[in-house]
């Protein structure tokens, strides 16, 4: 789980970056559902700090607010996984599933 959340951030960083100098330049952006997909599975650290570090999207919104909520799930869940209590909470919630056929 940490080797994905490190690479998810890794790209979600770059791609930031690349989006701010292709802002810059007047070239092709990337989408905004790409940035938040990447923030949605596990990037939300790295685009945070990308948004502050070149200052790109801090002030678009919606997209500033998705950010900041979904890194505040990804805070909570991370917390809830290094004391344990995901693991238990997750097998209870898959014990309800019905078994496939």
């Amino acid at each position: 789980m940490l080797y994905w959340l490190g690479v998810a951030n890794g790209i979600a960083f770059g791609l930031m970056v690349v989006d701010k100098r292709r802002a810059e330049a007047g070239a092709r952006r990337i989408s905004e559902s790409t940035l938040l997909r990447w923030v949605f599975f596990g990037g939300a650290f790295g685009t945070y700090a990308a948004s502050r570090l070149v200052r790109h999207k801090t002030r678009k919104q919606p997209f500033a607010t998705q950010m900041i909520v979904i890194l505040a799930l990804e805070i909570i869940l991370l917390a809830l996984w290094a004391s344990g209590f995901l693991g238990p909470l997750v097998a209870a919630m898959l014990a309800y599933l019905p078994d496939p056929a």
